[in-house]
């Protein structure tokens, strides 16, 4: 039964809640990064490593920290919870900066501006805020961070691909640019949609 709820929440945390094309959540980076496909990888990988850590830390915090009993009394600091998770996020960006300035300067460079943008990706707290939300353990908090970052890299790698093909494509004038990139990721919005009655 545990193995069944484990699967409906990559699922839903993948497909059918993917929170680019489902939630709306963390569109900077979605249409920023995803001109080509190598920067979408680098980005995918930076988002899945930075949800996942942040959430299991999260979790933990607002388990331990900002929910916790003394004797008798419960001491109840969530109203930090926005502030602490942000600082963690914010944390790891900077960690992520400095190994990816040291091993790939290449990447670190092609990602630009985009990289400390994660710091206030909307949907790298989104994971975080929704796993204290959904009161998950650190375990279950983790795999959703996880499964959230692997969602947002599919929807990023997907759109990326789609962007270079249609810069080959005969594109009349004033759908150029942009206005394509937008009306193909409406249309890769409405293909998830398609997903809502999986989980």
């Amino acid at each position: 039964m545990e193995y069944l709820e484990y699967v409906k929440l990559a699922l839903g945390a993948v497909l059918v809640y993917n929170f680019v094309l489902a939630r709306f959540l963390g569109i900077c980076p979605f249409l920023g990064v995803s001109k080509r496909l190598g920067t979408a990888l680098g980005m995918s990988g930076a988002v899945i490593f930075v949800m996942t850590i942040a959430c299991a830390i999260t979790a933990a915090i607002n388990q331990y920290l900002l929910n916790f009993r003394w004797g008798e009394k419960r001491f109840d600091l969530t109203f930090l919870q926005i502030l602490i998770f942000i600082l963690v996020i914010a944390a790891l960006v900077q960690i992520i900066e400095i190994v990816l300035q040291k091993i790939s300067p290449v990447l670190y460079r092609a990602l630009g501006i985009y990289l400390p943008l994660i710091t206030t990706n909307c949907a790298v707290l989104g994971s975080a805020t929704l796993g204290a939300q959904m009161q998950y353990s650190v375990f279950k908090s983790t795999l959703f961070g996880f499964f959230s970052g692997v969602g947002f890299a599919l929807a990023l790698v997907l759109f990326s691909s789609l962007r270079e093909r249609l810069e080959l494509a005969d594109i009349p004038r004033p759908f150029q640019g942009t206005a394509i990139a937008l009306i193909t990721a409406g249309i890769l919005a409405m293909v998830f949609i398609g997903f809502s009655g999986l989980c």
